[in-house]
């Protein structure tokens, strides 16, 4: 991996032969994505990765994994480069994400997300989620599960009307129902054990629980809690006050501190959710 100096991003820049950067679609902490023209004409996206920041080869293999999955409601990644300064990884060009729609909502009708509205979009993550989750992945001589690590609105796209699962470098294999981990993902949407440095088979179950009330109730159903993972937090019991008595218990089950308590897959939970509607 070269140390020279970074690659300059500036809209109308060419970092990669034959693509063109048109225009900056979001920022975080190490990495950037880019809208960007390729050499067919096609506009694509390109994520920027850091390529000093700590575990960036795992996160760009953990990418070319699940790169290598095929479901309708997985974002396709298409190619990944190596340039000065970082890990380049194009895929499809999503129009916009999940948190997005929650944003357009709350402008446009003062209102979060209603369910009949939500629950098709929950559906749909459930099934992806749960295609990730289930012991069926070969990964060299294992076969594996996958947890995605970081389930949150704005990793949700939508893309022609289809929801999309994005943004793969968090994800974990797992040959057994739990695992010891780094504790990884964003803190406000983590379930209980990885604050312990554990896994396992349900974890994304919690988060798409959190992501469903953000996007049911435009708020989230814990308060006060750290900003980074630390290991003495107790989750308090959530605040499902948004919600209707009928949907309440099936998202206080997802949100359940004990992972085998929570529902056996995410497609329950959603199913859960449309008989309680």
């Amino acid at each position: 991996m070269p140390t020279t100096m970074k690659e300059h991003l500036e809209v109308g820049s060419e970092p990669l032969v034959g693509y063109r950067l048109r225009e900056l679609r979001g920022r975080g902490g190490f990495a950037q994505v880019w809208e960007a023209s390729a050499p067919d004409g096609q506009l694509v996206a390109l994520k920027f990765i850091d390529a000093k920041i700590r575990d960036a080869f795992r996160e760009v293999r953990s990418i070319q994994a699940i790169g290598q999955l095929s479901h309708r409601n997985l974002l396709a990644t298409h190619r990944t480069w190596s340039l000065p300064g970082y890990i380049v990884v194009a895929m499809d060009l999503a129009d916009g994400t999940l948190l997005d729609l929650l944003d357009a909502f709350e402008h446009e009708y003062q209102s979060a997300l209603p369910f009949d509205y939500l629950l098709p979009h929950m559906e749909q993550a459930a099934e992806v989620i749960d295609f990730l989750n289930l012991r069926q992945h070969q990964l060299s001589s294992w076969v594996v599960s996958y947890q995605h690590c970081d389930i949150k609105p704005s990793n949700f796209m939508l893309l022609d009307g289809k929801l999309k699962l994005a943004d793969f470098g968090l994800a974990t294999s797992l040959t057994t129902s739990s695992a010891r981990c780094s504790r990884v993902g964003t803190v406000a949407f983590a379930a209980p054990e990885v604050f312990h440095g554990n896994l396992s088979e349900r974890s994304d179950q919690f988060s798409l629980a959190v992501t469903y009330y953000m996007l049911r109730t435009g708020r989230m159903p814990y308060s006060n809690m750290p900003t980074t993972f630390d290991r003495c937090y107790i989750h308090p019991e959530p605040d499902l006050s948004g919600l209707t008595s009928s949907e309440q218990p099936v998202i206080r089950q997802a949100l359940s501190h004990h992972m085998a308590d929570r529902w056996p897959s995410c497609v329950a939970m959603a199913h859960a959710l449309r008989t309680a509607g």
